[in-house]
């Protein structure tokens, strides 16, 4: 019987989700465990995972139509796995997610997952309500994120042109520092009343 575990970490945007995740890949390395880290939709576009302070490592970017099975137990053939540690996992489907609570029950390698529960909107993320229902362990990031105000923010604003958007595409991937599309962290009160800023 696999003693594996699939646990998912949540969190705002600048909860720090990116670099517990580097963190976790790196501490399980030094272990002497064999990982693999996995991204989807990395705000860089490329296949890594990059947090807002700068740390980065390659890692296998996931499509929303790939067989998340198939790609991991391809690289287990290669080189037995203990562990996954997957970034962004709001962006993995359901059946992604169930995919992934397969090689943790049938493989017996450890899934830790990082990711957003709601988008802009404040409505879970499919993939993300699902690793809510099924995963072994479920934990709010403990790091300090404050709306503007000085209160805690964990609703995930979307500012376009200096406004709380309310309506768009839910996947809208962008720098949260400049372009056209910014993310920021807003406490319940200002996320509803649309306010980005003083």
């Amino acid at each position: 019987m696999s003693g594996a575990e699939l646990i998912f970490y949540h969190g705002p945007m600048g909860a720090g989700k990116s670099t517990f995740a580097l963190q976790t890949h790196f501490n399980q390395g030094q272990q002497g465990r064999t990982g693999l880290l996995l991204t989807t939709l990395d705000r860089s576009g490329e296949a890594e995972v990059t947090s807002r302070i700068g740390l980065s490592a390659d890692a296998v970017a996931l499509g929303p139509g790939e067989d998340l099975r198939a790609t991991v137990l391809g690289h287990h053939e290669r080189q037995e796995l203990d562990y996954l540690v997957c970034d962004e996992a709001q962006f993995l489907t359901p059946t992604q997610v169930d995919q992934l609570a397969r090689i943790v029950d049938d493989a017996g390698i450890d899934a830790f997952t990082f990711g957003l529960l709601t988008d802009f909107r404040s409505v879970l993320f499919p993939g993300s309500a699902r690793l809510v229902e099924i995963a072994d362990e479920v934990h709010r990031m403990q790091a300090i994120v404050l709306c503007w105000c000085g209160r805690p923010g964990f609703l995930n604003a979307r500012i376009v042109d200096g406004r709380v958007a309310r309506t768009g595409a839910v996947i809208a991937v962008g720098d949260t520092h400049d372009g056209p599309v910014v993310y920021r962290a807003l406490c319940r009160r200002h996320y509803v009343k649309g306010r980005a800023a003083r």
